[in-house]
């Protein structure tokens, strides 16, 4: 413990040390900041046309970091009054680095938000900004919608009760804000399309998230689930149930800490020779297309058997079945 105490105060932390590391880009983005106030509106919002072109040409974005941070400093003094001090453009380079910027209250983590988001929007495949309401959802993308328009940027905003062709438009934007609630089902639904075409998400690039320990650990909770009306195919599991007597540990494998149980190979050879005898089969194997809603329920049988136990995972109410919540 003494001679971790000792290095600490000799070398400092690790976090102090990463800290330090981003100085010298510090240094440099302030040594563009005089030449970039000579600069009229429209060289300023040329700068973001010039980046891009030098993508297309096959720079990467960390060698764009410090003109693109110093441009973005500009306008924001220029739009919202506001200038980036050295320790916002710290967290930026932090938020870049896919890492978490831990700042203190005052220190302006909405601000230094935008210098990440502005150079990875600079790759044209959308940033997205993840907050926790939809209120500040819309405050921030109108707040800091200022200093993404006035360098040539677009900017979406995704809300509750949108219709899809809104939701496209607002996920077509260089910079799309929203809940993580309303990113995480519109993926969801997403996945639920037929076509690319009827997607309304257009892929995964970039994302800032804010207040990142309520999003990612106390939010993370509670799941995402969609539900809907379904047609009732209750005989399908009544008659999957029945067949769980013959169930033996050699035919299925259960993993506790993800909850899930899987039939091993030979679980599955034994259960398609059962059911081919029973006449539940189609086709050639288990595995045809025609038999997907028998291994569908199949495989449920055998999670409700081996994971969920009644009256701690569940409860039977009035002849319903309700999950408890074990949070």
């Amino acid at each position: 413990m003494v001679v971790a105490a000792l290095a600490r105060k000799l070398f400092g932390s690790l976090n102090d040390r990463r800290i330090k590391a981003y100085q010298p880009q510090v240094e440099k983005i302030n040594a563009l900041e005089a030449e970039l106030e000579k600069l009229s509106d429209s060289e300023i919002k040329a700068r973001t046309f010039n980046f891009r072109a030098q993508i297309a040409e096959g720079a990467k974005l960390k060698d764009l970091l410090v003109p693109a941070f110093a441009t973005v400093r500009e306008a924001s003094k220029r739009t919202l009054g506001q200038r980036h001090f050295d320790v916002q453009l710290i967290g930026g380079m932090v938020l870049n680095d896919n890492a978490i910027a831990e700042m203190r209250t005052g220190e302006g983590k909405t601000l230094a938000a935008t210098l990440a988001v502005y150079l990875n929007s600079l790759e044209g495949k959308g940033v997205h900004v993840v907050t926790v309401n939809d209120y500040l959802a819309q405050r921030d993308a109108a707040w800091m919608g200022q200093v993404y328009e006035f360098l040539g940027l677009s900017v979406g905003t995704i809300v509750h009760n949108m219709s899809d062709e809104q939701r496209a438009a607002a996920y077509g934007a260089d910079v799309t804000y929203g809940t993580n609630n309303e990113f995480g089902f519109d993926y969801l639904r997403d996945n639920m399309k037929h076509t690319r075409a009827q997607m309304v998400q257009r892929g995964h690039n970039f994302a800032i998230v804010d207040e990142v320990d309520s999003i990612l650990i106390d939010e993370a909770r509670t799941p995402l689930i969609i539900s809907g009306p379904a047609e009732d195919r209750s005989e399908h599991y009544i008659a999957m149930d029945k067949y769980m007597v013959h169930v033996e540990d050699a035919d299925f494998e259960l993993d506790e800490k993800t909850r899930a149980a899987t039939f091993t190979d030979e679980g599955l050879e034994k259960f398609e020779e059962i059911l081919r005898e029973d006449g539940m089969i189609k086709g050639g194997n288990l595995f045809d297309a025609e038999n997907v809603s028998i291994v569908h329920h199949l495989n449920n049988a055998l999670r409700a058997h081996k994971i969920f136990t009644r009256d701690k995972d569940y409860i039977v109410k009035d002849n319903q079945v309700v999950i408890i919540d074990e949070f």
